[in-house]
């Protein structure tokens, strides 16, 4: 699966430059009638967070001061695709050596037809992975052998006819979706329509819930709920024993979304559902009643591109804040019982969750910097271009209309000391927690890499997008 391909946009990106709202943003001299923005949202409102263009500079008041981080910590679950239901980990113990220690292919790759988007999850001393094909397989986290493997791909959806009903095919229609782990089953999302419970030790299906449009999305699951987000911005909680829809809520409408999908983040009765419109809404997580809602959109936008509003990284909670970036260029830390901003919100545009970690925040934004941010005032200690070194030209014809690649980057995590992120160039990386230079690198050697790596029990393990699945110790 090539660069481009990988991060397309979803369809609708026309929909929404046509949309009454882009229009009026665009006209000038006020013509569009569009109101002044409130600093405040009443009941039932949504606004946007950040007003004004800001410019990202690093503060003189942080300059030369040093920030804390924790000591790591054993990773002895990976049951979500952020870590945990609240997608915050700040530090563990994890690959102190930097070096593989085995590969393991997990079954269907990435190709034009089909995308392998789902983060790994691990526990009871198994790694659990879905592969671009809907199969689920469960590996020994020590060794990689394989534990069993179920396909969870409806039966009407396995083959596609050609022409006169001749030259089936394989559908790969139903790219997306994710694992996560909790009370002895395996969730699975699926871009099928469907949410799967799965027994974590034999792989036998327990139930199967069909949605009503595709999830691309992995699962969350806390307490008897799993929660999941489908591709119309509508967050549905399924009883964990039975399957049994308990309720759903819907955002605004958003067809223009990154290929990269969020999972919403939980914490007590409390969830943070993640939606393309760049909505981040707070709900009960026992009656799906609205809480709070706040917008990560910028009122000032320059391109097409900064019109996809998409919170594609997840949202973190962490110390009774709510990180959350999104694509059109807000980073926003908001208070988890109000949704306040704590602070102003920052000019980042993301597709990655933001990593608080003792003192500071880490972001990377869609054109590869790494910011740290004061997690208690906002302000920045300094910004690193991660790309530094590895752009270069592709393309073309003896020389002429080549194409500038930068790659993407995944993450950051924070693993015995390093900050260790993926690229599209197929590598992990490691860099200084406190400078952001870089001390280590490994060729994965399995394609592109587009999902973050998780840890487990001293190893981190890494999914490339050919369907390798690497540990490294």
């Amino acid at each position: 699966m090539n660069r481009v391909l990988k991060v397309a946009l979803m369809s609708g990106i026309a929909v929404t430059l046509a949309s009454c709202g882009t229009v009026r943003g665009m006209m000038p001299f006020g013509l569009g009638g569009a109101e002044a923005p409130q600093a405040t949202a009443s009941a039932g409102q949504r606004i946007s967070v950040l007003e004004f263009e800001q410019q990202l500079a690093p503060s003189a008041a942080l300059s030369g001061r040093d920030f804390f981080i924790p000591g790591p910590q054993a990773a002895i679950a990976w049951t979500q695709p952020g870590g945990n239901a609240e997608n915050s980990v700040e530090h563990v113990i994890a690959a102190p050596n930097f070096a593989v220690a085995w590969r393991r292919g997990i079954g269907a790759g990435s190709s034009r037809t089909r995308q392998v988007m789902a983060p790994v999850v691990a526990d009871n001393g198994r790694i659990f992975v879905l592969d671009g094909e809907a199969s689920v397989s469960a590996l020994d986290a020590g060794t990689g052998a394989q534990a069993w493997r179920t396909d969870i791909k409806p039966a009407e959806d396995t083959r596609r006819t050609g022409f006169l009903g001749l030259g089936g095919r394989s559908d790969g229609g139903g790219f997306g979706g994710g694992v996560a782990v909790g009370g002895g089953k395996v969730f699975v999302s699926s871009g099928y329509r469907t949410v799967t419970a799965i027994d974590q030790a034999s792989g036998a299906v327990i139930w199967t819930t069909p949605v009503d449009v595709p999830i691309h999305g992995a699962p969350t699951v806390s307490g008897t709920r799993v929660f999941v987000v489908d591709v119309e911005n509508q967050i549905q909680a399924f009883d964990t024993a039975t399957g049994r829809q308990d309720w759903s809520y819907r955002g605004i409408p958003e067809p223009a979304r990154m290929m990269r999908a969020s999972s919403p983040a939980v914490i007590g009765d409390t969830v943070i559902a993640p939606f393309s419109s760049g909505e981040v809404v707070a709900l009960r997580a026992s009656t799906g009643q609205s809480l709070w809602q706040q917008v990560l959109s910028r009122t000032s936008r320059t391109s097409a591109l900064s019109e996809i509003r998409d919170i594609a990284g997840r949202p973190v909670i962490s110390r009774g804040v709510v990180y959350a970036v999104s694509h059109s260029g807000v980073l926003s830390a908001m208070d988890l019982r109000s949704g306040q901003p704590k602070w102003a919100p920052l000019p980042i545009a993301g597709v990655n969750a933001p990593l608080p970690v003792g003192d500071v925040v880490y972001v990377v934004s869609k054109e590869g910097e790494l910011t740290v941010i004061n997690r208690e005032s906002g302000q920045i200690y300094w910004t690193r271009d991660l790309n530094e070194g590895r752009v270069r030209q592709e393309g073309g014809f003896l020389g002429y209309f080549d194409r500038t690649v930068r790659p993407d980057w995944s993450g950051p995590l924070m693993a015995s000391n390093r900050l260790v992120l993926t690229n599209s160039d197929g590598e992990l990386v490691a860099f200084d927690p406190k400078t952001g230079v870089q001390t280590a690198s490994i060729q994965l050697g399995g394609g592109a890499v587009y999902i973050a790596p998780a840890a487990y029990n001293g190893a981190l393990y890494v999914l490339t997008d050919n369907g390798d699945l690497v540990s490294i110790r």
